[in-house]
């Protein structure tokens, strides 16, 4: 039985751990080559490169680039084209997290949440845009629900989140009718590794006011994912958020 992205390639940023990683496997699992793109975690990289192309050999590579680079967007493009002669799906997952409250804002803080979540995604996509329409692809930005609703103290994250929901609407017209642009909007999936949210009671806080009670995987992304790759030919400009119901409970 044909797998429904056998035979086509998807380029999955911040692809090698957590979520990203876990969306890497799931549409490599559904047929596609996956480019994975790393900026400093080449062993998690490499090691899931090699366990993929042990499962379909030729079927995945990496490559390392830094995002607030202008060359990243058309080094990325050029490295799936190099590697597997095509590219029919991008997915914009590698983001910036830390807070950033009034009072301790700064440039540098500015130019790297704002690069990050919302610049490079769209210069990526513009990299990828005659490509993709070549192919009817698709597009997936990783957005946030706290694009639409603002985390405290997280004032620049939530400003890029918020225009990486409009840029995904955005596009999804620029780029109509041959591309499909749409986002998956993720709410408590995996705790974030600074400290703070190490805090059992900010943990429990959160798990309370999510009305499925419980914390999602991975997976859970990584599968809605898929289905606006793969099984949703008539989606377009559309957010789903899988957050277990958090984002009607805040």
């Amino acid at each position: 039985m044909k797998l429904p992205l056998q035979g086509k390639t998807v380029l999955v940023t911040g692809g090698a751990r957590r979520v990203g990683a876990a969306i890497s496997r799931r549409l490599h699992a559904a047929g596609a080559s996956v480019m994975i793109h790393y900026r400093a975690s080449a062993t998690e990289a490499r090691a899931l490169v090699k366990s993929l192309n042990a499962i379909r050999n030729a079927s995945a590579a990496c490559v390392k680039a830094d995002l607030l680079d202008d060359k990243a967007p058309r080094t990325l493009v050029a490295a799936c084209i190099a590697e597997f002669g095509r590219l029919d799906a991008l997915v914009n997952n590698a983001s910036s997290f830390y807070p950033t409250p009034i009072g301790r804002i700064n440039e540098r803080a500015w130019h790297d949440l704002i690069g990050a979540n919302l610049k490079a995604p769209l210069f990526i996509a513009q990299a990828a845009a005659r490509e993709l329409k070549k192919r009817r692809g698709a597009i997936v930005n990783i957005v946030d629900i706290h694009a639409e609703f603002p985390l405290k103290n997280y004032v620049i994250y939530s400003i890029a989140k918020g225009g990486l929901a409009a840029l995904t609407r955005s596009l999804a017209r620029e780029l109509a009718p041959a591309v499909r642009v749409n986002g998956v909007s993720p709410g408590p999936i995996l705790w974030p590794d600074a400290n703070i949210w190490k805090n059992t009671k900010t943990r429990k806080n959160i798990v309370e006011r999510t009305l499925l009670k419980h914390v999602g995987e991975p997976d859970d992304i990584a599968r809605t994912v898929e289905f606006l790759i793969a099984g949703a030919p008539y989606v377009t400009g559309q957010i789903i958020s899988v957050d277990g119901g958090r984002s009607i409970a805040l």
